[in-house]
């Protein structure tokens, strides 16, 4: 089909939400420790309620999709994100944020199952890869700005708001002073928005390719009985657990450990953690052009462990840029990991990615393994448990044995013209 520029825009634009929306939760995760007065455990249950609904939804997604059609499927699913937002913004409470989070998750999860093949249709399939960086960029964009916009609003509401109508206006929306919770609000009007502008336009169904199909059920089973399928779905655990527990930690431990403002010093150092990832995924771009895909894997996972180790037992200034400089440590290791899976498989590989990102569970596992022992042990050694995580990656990068592997040229062919 033609190009369409309106609904790709849409698309990015949804990326972008995507990604304020879930990496919001590390910059808050201080601030909701004390306002409810948890423990780590307890609060390890919020980015576990969040990244379960994934575990359990990736596969099923594709059923629901290919069975409703892309934009009623969108429709539940930004109308799923609506109603987990306003629930939190309504009743601030933690037990419902536990639920709330779940609700967004399914959404969110419904989401990047449709918008990848709906990028390849609405902007040819001769741009996908164009478009799949761009996504990318805009992805790891928004991971940069939300934790600044976190301290931007913390900041205002800080300072008086009279002077300032929209800010008077939002905080009269706070419930008992919470005035951080002003951000799901916040949320729930750009979901309203994008489900209206999804309602106004035309989006196209999808022509699943064979690799992008949900299979039948035996397909599934003969998957999950294959070692190798086992061995790589753990991988993106690994992975995503690593993520999202330097993520969702790396502020506590900074107010911990350090003494950070988690509104300041913390906010930023989160910022610069998913921006450094994201300037480290496009040197991965490049260096997957001259380097073997497992070679760059096993250095990523190597400069990984010593970035962690200054972050945890370095000084503060060292922990200050030991953090972020562990996110562009570990920038290329989720789409290597992926890609080494499906080249290790001849056949199936929509139902085999369907089982891999039922991995991003591990986004949810692996912070609660380090709230629960953080709160016998403390937190620094409790975050020692990404040693085995990444151990485990190291691991896989030797093992893989990938019946394709990345195409490469010469480091002296590069200049040649």
């Amino acid at each position: 089909m033609k190009r369409n520029n309106l609904l790709v825009g849409v698309i990015l634009l949804i990326w972008f939400v995507i990604s304020f929306v879930t990496n919001i939760l590390g910059p808050l995760m201080p601030i909701i420790i004390e306002t409810y007065h948890l423990s780590l455990t307890l609060a390890a249950f919020l980015p576990f309620s969040f990244f379960l609904a994934y575990g359990i939804m990736s596969i099923p997604a594709g059923i629901i999709i290919e069975k409703l059609g892309e934009k009623k499927a969108m429709l539940i699913a930004f109308t799923l994100n609506l109603l987990g937002s306003l629930a939190f913004a309504i009743y601030p409470e933690y037990l419902v944020a536990l639920a709330s989070l779940f609700t967004i998750g399914i959404g969110m999860a419904m989401l990047q199952v449709i918008i990848n093949p709906l990028m390849r249709t609405a902007g040819g399939e001769e741009n996908f890869a164009f478009f799949s960086v761009l996504a990318q960029l805009v992805f790891g964009l928004a991971s940069f700005v939300s934790p600044f916009a976190f301290s931007y609003l913390i900041g205002s509401f800080s300072a008086s708001s009279e002077s300032n109508a929209l800010l008077s206006f939002l905080s009269g929306l706070a419930v008992n002073g919470l005035n951080w919770t002003i951000l799901y609000w916040i949320f729930s009007f750009i979901f309203i928005l994008i489900i209206a502008t999804l309602l106004l336009i035309k989006i196209p169904t999808v022509q699943l390719k064979d690799d992008e199909k949900t299979g039948t059920k035996e397909v599934y089973f003969s998957l999950l009985k294959d070692k190798k399928v086992i061995l790589f779905f753990f991988g993106i655990v690994a992975y995503v657990g690593t993520e999202q527990a330097l993520a969702n930690w790396m502020s506590e431990f900074l107010r911990t450990y350090h003494g950070v403002n988690p509104a300041e010093e913390g906010a930023t150092t989160i910022a610069w953690f998913w921006g450094l990832m994201s300037l480290g995924c496009f040197l991965g771009l490049a260096l997957l052009k001259i380097w073997d895909s497992k070679i760059i894997l096993k250095t990523a996972v190597l400069l990984t462990i010593l970035a962690v180790s200054f972050a945890l037992f370095g000084e503060k200034e060292v922990s200050l840029y030991a953090f972020p400089i562990s996110g562009f440590c570990i920038s290329v290791m989720f789409s290597i990991i992926f890609s080494l899976a499906l080249n290790s498989y001849k056949d199936h590989h929509g139902s085999f990615s369907g089982i891999l990102c039922s991995g991003i569970f591990g986004g949810a596992l692996v912070p609660f393994i380090i709230g629960f022992f953080g709160d016998f042990i403390g937190l620094r050694y409790a975050m020692m448990f990404l040693y085995i995580t990444l151990g485990y990656i190291l691991f896989l990068a030797n093992y893989a044995k990938p019946l394709i592997a990345n195409k490469t040229i010469a480091f002296k062919d590069i200049f040649k013209g």
